[in-house]
């Protein structure tokens, strides 16, 4: 499911061929303002979707910092923000304010490749001026709902010191489906239920960021800050026919409150080596209500968490030739989380496992990283990480462990003419464990109930395998065909766990069972992603260009319920998207249409299986006019094809494998089409 639709939604965009400026060094290829001329680009998030053979990745949302980059540095080093979405950073880049985009293609000596393949890097002009902008948008629902939203940017300077902020609401809904028939079949095919399922999903976010940079004891000092609310409510509501009139309703409204101050500073040695340090401190507050009334019974789980994070991290960087660089530092961070959850069943109190849960996790990492150019067409990028940690938890479930891993990484790019590379790379991926995880959660709605936490999970790793082919032409077209293969240890996935109790009415006692995170054993995983950009210049007309995106997907684990081999929950075997986009000079406009297609996913719980399918395309058309130059509309008509969503789901008693399949639950939802408009103003330099 997809929160959409809030303000400061990033245009789709393709660019034209243009003056591409010949990079310093094989494998960087540079776009200068001109790249982007006749474009209606107006941040450098819109700037980079433009760019050939490069795909967006914000990062992870995982503890520490080393492991959350993106692909994308502002001015050669990462933003400090975790929270701050790089999305969201970029977009407060104007296109004013970018003197090139860097895409560095495999490695290159003196840069950080955070983990990826390819990297851009967004060069700022120097000196500073005053900046703004002003955006206010809407998107109008088809069952006549209105998301508005607001968004704010200044910035400025002296050329020494620098300051932003920017202040952002957005009133968004949740595209998964509003309403569509719900039956229920018996294991004979019979139909034993049929209803009208209604669902309205709708909340408002509330952003303020704030960022200051000056000189400092020979060095530079930034600041940043971030305030965020979030607050969301679904409502859905059954209206049964048959067998007889009946109505249950659903609701889980949520509140969160996110907070985040950091502050990097940079010093260099002399020409060769520099220093950087980062301090970061984030913390949340989160509440959440999951009510399921039917006849006869209010279910009812309640959940209160908060979670603060605190990080150190410095590295030293030091570039002995052009050719080689090395860098090596450290990153220490604690996180602590506590979580209490409390479910009733028509009042009456039920058991849960790990509903108090105190989790604090003090973890620290040293790393050292190499890159080398031996001959201009070849690159070897290679890096050694050692993490160890300690993770204990009280409360209801008590206990300590400690874990540590060896992360080696070889990355190796062949660039034999410069249109075509080749890359490959060997790694040791360690996955961090979700606090999420940890504490009990609660789905009524999906028929799953109250799932309890598991703090003893151990963290999922994988070798990882992986050859890149890329090939450019046209000047401003691009084929990259990916594969990807991972050795899986400790894969999460669900499990059942049995709690034994004195039955609080009889008097004897009982075992109950729930569904949990768990580890399942090991497994793999493969993928293979193919991005192909194609100009139209070559092909008789100017200012067009074709975008396109294939993820397929294969994995296999052992079912921990039924011990055959399955599919990864909730892995999509295969996603696709396609967009065109025409700029129009003439009428300084451009208009563009993008198709995302249907997809699946499969979650298996020892009691159920529930599939997720969208069984067509969601096609978006758009139009961007620039009125004046410091004024820009755009109009989107989304999901015109009323893409629908079904959710099948199979009920087993007592479980997968020593039961019977005892019912199917099949929901067929058809959300229909909006009308997004946004009008953006700009102001100063």
């Amino acid at each position: 499911m997809l929160i959409v639709n809030v303000l400061a939604q990033a245009a789709v965009a393709a660019a034209p061929p243009a003056a591409v400026q010949a990079a310093p060094q094989q494998g960087v290829i540079s776009y200068p303002p001109s790249f982007f001329q006749g474009q209606q680009a107006s941040n450098a998030a819109e700037m980079l979707a433009r760019v050939p053979g490069f795909t967006l990745d914000t990062g992870d949302s995982v503890r520490g910092f080393e492991g959350a980059a993106g692909n994308v540095l502002i001015d050669g080093q990462r933003p400090t923000s975790k929270s701050d979405n790089l999305e969201e950073i970029l977009r407060r880049v104007p296109v004013s304010a970018v003197e090139r985009i860097d895409i560095i293609r495999g490695g290159a000596p003196g840069i950080d490749m955070q983990g990826k393949s390819v990297l851009a890097n967004v060069v700022r002009k120097q000196g500073a001026s005053f900046r703004g902008l002003f955006a206010v948008a809407n998107n109008h629902l088809w069952d006549g709902r209105n998301m508005h939203g607001m968004r704010l940017e200044l910035s400025g300077g002296d050329g020494q010191r620098t300051w932003e902020t920017t202040i952002r609401y957005g009133y968004g809904n949740d595209d998964g489906g509003q309403f569509g028939p719900y039956v229920r079949i018996a294991p004979n095919g019979s139909i034993v239920r049929r209803a009208d399922y209604e669902a309205e999903s709708d909340g408002v976010q509330q952003t303020i960021t704030a960022g200051y940079s000056q000189p400092l004891l020979g060095g530079r000092i930034t600041l940043n800050g971030r305030a965020f609310w979030d607050n969301w409510k679904s409502e859905n509501t059954v209206r049964f026919s048959d067998p007889v009139d009946r109505v249950d309703n659903f609701t889980s409204p949520y509140d969160e409150f996110e907070t985040e101050f950091g502050a990097r500073y940079n010093r260099d040695f002399g020409p060769r080596t520099k220093l950087e340090a980062v301090l970061l401190r984030s913390d949340s507050d989160f509440h959440s209500l999951d009510l399921a009334q039917t006849p006869g019974r209010l279910d009812e789980f309640r959940n209160e968490r908060t979670y603060n994070e605190t990080i150190g991290r410095a590295v030293l960087k030091h570039q002995r030739s052009s050719a080689l660089s090395f860098e090596a530092g450290g990153e220490a961070a604690l996180n602590k989380l506590d979580s209490q959850s409390v479910a009733f069943v028509n009042g009456a109190p039920q058991a849960l496992s790990a509903a108090d849960v105190q989790v604090e996790e003090l973890r620290g990492e040293a790393f050292a990283k190499a890159v080398w150019r031996p001959a201009p067409q070849w690159t070897i990028d290679g890096g050694l990480r050692f993490e160890a940690s300690e993770i204990s938890s009280d409360g209801d479930v008590v206990l300590e462990k400690t874990l540590s891993f060896l992360k080696p990484r070889l990355a190796v790019a062949w660039q034999p003419v410069p249109s075509t590379q080749i890359r490959a790379r060997v790694e040791r991926v360690v996955g961090q464990l979700n606090f999420d995880d940890f504490v009990a959660g609660a789905d009524f709605e999906e028929g799953t109930g109250v799932s309890v936490g598991n703090p003893d999970l151990n963290p999922e790793r994988a070798w990882v395998a992986e050859v890149a082919a890329e090939q450019r032409f046209w000047k401003s077209g691009a084929l990259t065909l990916t594969y990807r293969h991972s050795e899986l240890q400790d894969v999460i996935d669900r499990g059942p766990v049995f709690v034994d109790r004195i039955n609080p009415d009889t008097g004897r006692p009982e075992r109950l069972v729930f569904d949990r995170p768990t580890n399942i054993g090991d497994g793999t995983k493969d993928e293979l992603t193919v991005t192909l950009q194609v100009p139209s210049e070559p092909l008789g007309w100017t200012g067009g260009v074709l975008q396109g995106e294939l993820n397929k997907r294969w994995s296999k684990v052992a079912d921990p319920t039924t011990l055959t081999s399955r599919e990864i929950s909730r892995l999509r075997p295969l996603e696709w998207e396609a967009r065109y986009t025409q700029d129009l000079p003439k009428w300084n406009a451009s208009v563009g249409v993008a198709v995302f297609g249907g997809w699946s996913q499969t979650t298996y719980r020892y009691n159920s299986i529930t599939d997720v399918k969208l069984h067509n395309a969601y096609i978006t058309t758009w139009i961007d006019k620039r009125l004046r130059p410091d004024l820009i509309l755009r109009v989107e008509y989304q999901n015109l094809g009323e893409r629908g969503i079904r959710v099948n789901t199979q009920a087993f008693s007592p479980d997968r494998r020593t039961g019977s399949l005892l019912y199917t639950d099949d929901r067929d939802l058809t959300p229909g089409r909006s009308l997004y408009v946004r009008v953006r103003k700009t102001f100063g330099g």
